[in-house]
């Protein structure tokens, strides 16, 4: 769908750890010096949910396809990164195609694994990689600004009014503020502006607190200050120990399970990381069950009946003639399909109704 989570953070923080336990794979190099993660790795990873599994109790498929979501690994960033220091260009640009950033701050304290600032300290290592993309959206909208003056003195069509708002942006940017906090965040022109230009301190942010093993069922005092940071910016915080985390990627359900118990929490932070990324995409699931696959399907929050079928086929929404709905918890409830039916449980849905997460769905269209 053309979403990905772009996952920042200064260097040697545990970013590349955290992206190697997201795709189960090693396809980004962890080492203890900084830059080792110098293109972009990008990776597909399915979205969790036990939906999927409770459905395939039922309709026994052939297999089971979930909701994915693209993580890109982007290298560390650093002081003077809107100039250039450390690529920091090509990096910024990276994270300009995101559209959430997962932003991995080190909250543990280890003498045998280099800090780029020689101290941890996780507010200043935010601090740090905040200003970075404040200044770089400054440099972007100065440009923006002066091809908007030249707009307005031709009279061009809603440029007085773009002009004005690119202005008063880059007055609330000066003083060190995100985009995302701007007064006029939510008002059409500013969000045509970002639509344009992409503004890094305008993305959602989820905070990854990456913990030594000993605090994963506590919080220990860095992750306290990200937690009491993060509600004053009104984002999320979410603790992870980025090295269990790879631990967990080679055990069954059970083993890992048994792991987290230990470990005094039931869920892991990369399963999390994964939903709650989902989620800021403004992403659902409906359902396919069949037995041939069990399948959840990716569309955005609010989209219509033959919108969401076109994600199965382009063909689903020319010719849509209904839905046949059953939500999740009915058809669970029945036993499946035929018995919802018998119940009463399934309904006919026309072009207007509004897809909601889980729906199990079976469409109707003219070829």
């Amino acid at each position: 769908m053309g979403l990905a989570v772009g996952i920042v953070g200064l260097p040697n923080v545990g970013k590349s750890t955290t992206f190697n336990a997201l795709t189960k794979a090693s396809n980004a190099e962890a080492a203890n010096y900084p830059f080792c993660t110098i293109e972009p790795n990008k990776a597909i990873v399915p979205v969790p949910d036990a939906r999927l599994n409770e459905l395939a109790k039922i309709v026994k498929p052939n297999k089971i396809q979930h909701s994915t979501i693209e993580f890109v690994d982007i290298a560390g960033l650093v002081k003077g990164a809107s100039k250039g220091e450390g690529l920091g260009n090509k990096f910024l640009s990276n994270i300009r195609e995101t559209e959430v950033i997962l932003h991995i701050v080190r909250c543990f304290d280890d003498s045998n694994v280099t800090h780029v600032e020689n101290s941890v300290d996780p507010i200043r290592d935010i601090g740090i990689i905040e200003t970075e993309l404040i200044l770089a959206d400054i440099e972007q909208l100065g440009k923006k600004i002066d091809k908007l003056t030249k707009e307005v003195r031709a009279n061009t069509k809603g440029a007085k009014e773009s002009l004005e708002c690119a202005t008063s942006l880059l007055e609330h940017l000066n003083d060190g503020n995100s985009a995302s906090s701007f007064s006029e965040f939510n008002s059409e022109v500013f969000q045509n502006l970002n639509k344009e230009l992409r503004l890094l301190s305008a993305k959602e942010v989820i905070y990854g607190a990456n913990v030594s093993e000993d605090f994963i069922a506590e919080d220990n005092e860095y992750v306290k200050q990200v937690r009491d940071y993060a509600t004053r910016s009104n984002h999320e915080v979410i603790k992870l120990c980025a090295k269990i985390e790879e631990e967990l990627v080679g055990l069954d359900d059970n083993e890992a399970a048994e792991m987290l118990e230990s470990l005094g929490t039931k869920q892991s932070g990369l399963e999390s990381i994964i939903k709650t990324a989902f989620a800021k995409l403004n992403l659902i699931s409906y359902f396919t069950a069949g037995v041939v696959e069990v399948r959840a399907w990716t569309i955005h929050k609010g989209w219509k009946a033959p919108k969401a079928a076109s994600v199965i086929h382009n063909d689903f929404e020319r010719g849509f003639i209904r839905a046949e709905v059953i939500s999740y918890e009915d058809f669970v409830a029945s036993g499946g399909e035929a018995k919802a039916k018998e119940a009463g449980k399934m309904r006919l849905e026309g072009k207007d109704y509004v897809v909601n997460d889980g729906d199990v769905m079976h469409f109707r269209f003219n070829v």
